[in-house]
């Protein structure tokens, strides 16, 4: 069973715009078989592939403006681009050769297992010719009508929504899949692009992030029982964020006089991988966990936050009274949306929440819940599904 993939006409307009584009996201997202639905028809002009995990494709790299010179009026895709870092340079002359040439667009698509930071080259070589794009596990809005699959909304919420958990054949399939891409992660991944962490410690980090999920972090705990530093923390936290694995929400720091938190607020980015870290198999065994509640929070954050406009800014908002919000978006028109997420179907509202929107004269209110049905509260505050919020936000 296939899903398309609602990223798809964003990656063939920014190709259509750009000489040179950077898909990113984790491994096995979907990235290769996203481009390799690209067509010439497309982009009237013939398509190259190179595998850089591959030997025999990295070797014809070895005098890669030699090699790349061959395919003008070609879009050359090259897949796990972080593994020759010193090829951006080269493309700089490709790509000012063929735009002199009247060559203009879709030249280039690297395809990325590590963020946009960790390809250190290409924000410095590329600079100007060059657009970033994200691809996300599936979303909310990608399986919702998915054909022959019930419900759909519980089985990403549990599973994750990388393609080969969500669309495994059983429970058991799902999970084994995820027990893998983990071992795979710590083993060869992270050891391949960061510093040489011993792969039983990282797991144990990472662990512990799933168990402080949604929360505020303390560095000092961390470092405490890990038996390290606050900076060596701080280094761990920030690599798995650059693989995709960790999303931070920083807290929000606008002018007001009330002491706000600021440490940042942490979430283990896929549903799925954080349950296999926590050990819960099943939704079953999610609905009597301690984690459920975190675990629905950080499900509507992801999906809200992995298809939000780069002209939002978003944040959470607490103060050492407990006024809180779990999610502030502030828009390009003066606009700023203070979420509420509960896994309830009949909401209830704090004070902290009301006085958090008071701080931040919010312009709308909203409680994202686990049911379908739309309905106002008090207080001028609109209830609804994650999937009613997010038709709303495109929109």
């Amino acid at each position: 069973m296939m899903i398309d993939r609602l990223f798809e006409p964003q990656l063939i307009e920014a190709l259509m715009d750009s000489p040179a584009v950077a898909l990113l996201g984790p491994r096995q997202v979907g990235k290769t078989t996203l481009a390799h639905r690209l067509s010439k028809k497309t982009f009237e002009k013939d398509i190259v592939y190179l595998d850089l995990e591959l030997d025999s494709d990295l070797a014809k790299l070895n005098d890669a403006e030699g090699y790349l010179k061959r395919f003008e009026n070609h879009l050359v895709i090259i897949d796990e681009a972080q593994r020759a870092p010193e090829l951006f340079r080269v493309l700089r002359g490709l790509i000012d050769i063929r735009k002199r040439k009247g060559e203009k667009a879709a030249q280039f698509l690297l395809l990325g297992s590590a963020s946009r930071d960790l390809l250190q080259h290409t924000s410095e070589s590329l600079a100007g010719r060059i657009r970033f794009l994200e691809l996300t596990p599936f979303s909310v809005e990608e399986v919702e009508y998915t054909k022959g699959v019930k419900s759909n909304l519980e089985r990403l919420w549990s599973r994750g929504g990388y393609p080969d958990s969500y669309l495994a054949r059983s429970d058991d399939a799902s999970w084994e899949w995820r027990i893998n891409f983990i071992s795979t992660y710590l083993e060869r991944d992270i050891p391949l692009m960061g510093p040489n962490v011993p792969a039983t410690r990282m797991k144990r980090f990472w662990t512990m992030l799933a168990h402080v999920h949604g929360q505020q972090l303390n560095f000092s705990n961390l470092g405490k029982s890990l038996e390290t530093s606050h900076t060596t923390i701080r280094n761990y936290l920030d690599l798995l964020t650059d693989f995709y694995m960790v999303r931070q929400v920083p807290p929000w720091s606008g002018n007001t006089k009330k002491r706000l938190v600021k440490a940042p607020k942490v979430y283990i980015r896929d549903s799925g991988l954080l349950h296999t870290l926590l050990n819960v198999p099943d939704v079953e065994s999610l609905l009597g966990h301690p984690i459920l509640g975190a675990s629905w929070e950080g499900f509507a954050i992801e999906n809200i936050l992995s298809r939000l406009s780069s002209k939002w800014r978003y944040s959470y908002y607490r103060t050492s009274a407990q006024a809180e919000l779990d999610l502030v978006l502030e828009g390009p028109r003066n606009q700023t949306i203070a979420i509420e997420i509960k896994r309830s179907i009949s909401p209830k509202i704090t004070k902290g929440y009301h006085f958090a929107c008071e701080d931040l004269n919010a312009t709308q209110k909203i409680v994202i819940h686990a049911g379908e049905e739309s309905f106002p509260m008090n207080g001028g505050i609109e209830a609804m599904s994650i999937k009613t919020f997010l038709s709303k936000l495109n929109a």
